[in-house]
């Protein structure tokens, strides 16, 4: 920081973009919160008074998708409620953050079975994995810091461009969405197309007899 030289005698400081950005970003996130199982018991007892989410600016859980930019997985994920997370996430304003709260969000936990998803990373960009069965508001608080940092130091002004020249110069973040193509698609039936009896054959499949005439 500069001096009372200049400028009138008042002080000045210089900084960059994404740092002031980023800096206001972290700490004013708002939760998505998305309570599957039991973990979203622990997700409510982080937002409740006693843990004072408010110290972090999270405190204001957005049950709308336009209005929230850090969703919080909380419990195992079936297959048919992974299409509506999904919605829900693309209708989320960019930029957005992804946390998978618990052992069942982050791997699928203990229900190993065809119809829960083994770890939502499979389908939606997860930036932080919060172990625990269930964990507890401390390690949420734990994960929501992880993410401020994430965003204070990865992330930049130039990705919320999606056209352009500084699309072509900043790095776009992988999504883990292509670790397992097509597991989340409808499975596809095969279509088998039944072919025409021969009209010289008769009612059985079997050729027509001398002097009879193959039915009509």
């Amino acid at each position: 920081m500069a001096g009372p030289t200049g400028s009138n005698g008042q002080g000045f400081f210089t900084t960059r973009v994404d740092a002031i950005l980023n800096w206001a970003r972290s700490n004013s996130l708002m939760p998505m919160p998305m309570g599957l199982a039991c973990c979203a018991i622990e997700m409510m007892g982080f937002a409740g008074p006693k843990y004072d989410a408010a110290r972090f600016g999270s405190e204001a859980m957005r049950f709308s998708p336009r209005q929230a930019d850090l969703m919080i997985v909380a419990g195992w994920c079936s297959y048919k409620m992974s299409h509506a997370i999904r919605r829900v996430w693309d209708q989320m304003p960019d930029p957005k953050w992804c946390i998978a709260m618990g052992a069942c969000a982050s791997t699928g936990g203990m229900h190993r079975c065809y119809g829960v998803v083994q770890g939502i990373d499979n389908f939606l960009p997860v930036d932080c994995y919060i172990s625990g069965c269930p964990p507890r508001p401390e390690a949420v608080l734990h994960g929501l810091m992880d993410i401020q940092e994430k965003v204070r130091n990865e992330y930049s002004v130039l990705q919320d461009y999606t056209e352009g020249p500084l699309v072509e110069r900043q790095q776009v973040p992988i999504e883990n969405t292509t670790k397992f193509p097509g597991q989340l698609e409808k499975p596809k039936v095969p279509t088998v197309e039944l072919e025409a009896p021969d009209e010289a054959a008769g009612g059985d499949g079997q050729p027509a007899a001398d002097g009879e005439s193959a039915p009509a």
